[in-house]
């Protein structure tokens, strides 16, 4: 037994979409998990982004020991440049994890100076008073991972981001049996987090969208664009071996999606053949029915590539009369930026009219 005192402390994203960021203390050492931000909503004129606030964590009597990282999404690392710039310690993530977090921080030109220190599924850590192991789980990005932190007094257990996929189509689930026996052993708090947990029903695999892609590629009489979130990994492979299968070219639309699709294919976690991939100058040698268009801005981003591609002002590439778009991800309410959506979710937007499809549904 103990006299001290653990301390849970969300610093954002309890209750709310987005700024996933939160910590446990132990006799003034803390561990922060994940560090993330939030896009503004519309109620938020003139807001650029959202992030948690740390304040807490930069008292001169207290000692953040390190930050792990669960999962490469931006509602969990995308306020983490922010951060280091006050509090500059240790991070630890998996390798596509930190791999998407490196242009971030050479954007804000603290790269150099970042400690960060590399995690496979199954390791421990120790970090002052805590010791942090990671656990495989499935969700729309690869090497996600979960956390059980041993303390002084128990164990914590936080899911972070999951998904109940029984053959995820990179062949890693959730890995449910490290979880039962962490139930069998005892834990003192479980912290669970996973977009649409309360909603009834099952979610759908990402396999389950392949008939209604092949039935969009087979009868798309010219370009196919698809809107995507930008970290979706694992929809960006689904779709490159569609577009193989149909004989068709990729163009990839957008800084954040091009740089996370550059980012998985270098690490291993994107399987691209050669050749299909062609550059944004080159599209206009493409047929149009060879083409499809990768792009981010499914959620209607003023600034995304997809806005401006509907409103006529993108650089390279603007809507034409027969460009089929699929929307895919949620037509309405907010979103955390990163769950794949089920089949049935998915739009499909023909010449600028709706018009439902089996396996998808219109939005109104």
């Amino acid at each position: 037994m103990t006299s001290g005192r653990l301390r849970y402390l969300p610093l954002g994203g309890l209750g709310e979409v987005g700024i996933n960021m939160w910590a446990l203390e132990w006799e003034n050492k803390i561990v922060v998990v994940d560090a993330g931000l939030m896009f503004p909503q519309e109620d938020m004129p003139g807001i650029d982004l959202v992030l948690p606030d740390i304040s807490y964590l930069l008292q001169r009597d207290r000692e953040v020991v390190g930050i792990f990282l669960t999962h490469g999404h931006e509602d969990h690392i995308g306020g983490l440049p922010f951060a280091l710039k006050k509090i500059n310690v240790p991070v630890y993530g998996t390798r596509l994890t930190l791999g998407l977090l490196k242009p971030k921080l050479r954007e804000h030109r603290i790269l150099r100076e970042s400690d960060l220190r590399e995690v496979r599924v199954g390791d421990s850590v120790q970090l002052g008073p805590f010791r942090v192991e990671t656990i495989a789980v499935c969700h729309s990005i690869p090497d996600a991972v979960a956390l059980a932190i041993d303390t002084p007094v128990g164990r914590v257990v936080y899911t972070s981001d999951f998904k109940l996929d029984p053959a995820p189509p990179d062949g890693n689930p959730t890995d449910m049996d490290r979880f039962r026996r962490l139930g069998d052993a005892g834990v003192l708090l479980l912290l669970s987090d996973s977009t649409n947990a309360e909603r009834d029903g099952r979610s759908g695999s990402e396999r389950d969208l392949h008939g209604a892609f092949e039935r969009i590629f087979s009868d798309a009489p010219a370009r196919i664009v698809v809107a995507n979130f930008a970290s979706n990994i694992q929809r960006m492979q689904h779709l490159v071996r569609v577009a193989a299968q149909f004989g068709r070219r990729v163009a990839i639309v957008g800084r954040s999606l091009q740089q996370n699709f550059k980012t998985a294919r270098e690490l291993g976690f994107l399987t691209v053949p050669d050749g299909v991939v062609v550059p944004l100058a080159d599209v206009e040698k493409i047929p149009p029915s060879k083409l499809l268009l990768l792009t981010a801005g499914s959620q209607g981003e003023p600034m995304s590539a997809l806005t401006r591609f509907a409103a006529q002002r993108h650089p390279f590439l603007n809507v034409r009369k027969d460009d089929w778009v699929v929307i895919s991800a949620r037509a309405h309410g907010p979103s955390d930026g990163e769950q794949p959506l089920p089949p049935w979710s998915s739009r499909v937007l023909l010449g600028g009219r709706q018009r439902a499809r089996d396996g998808t549904r219109a939005a109104r």
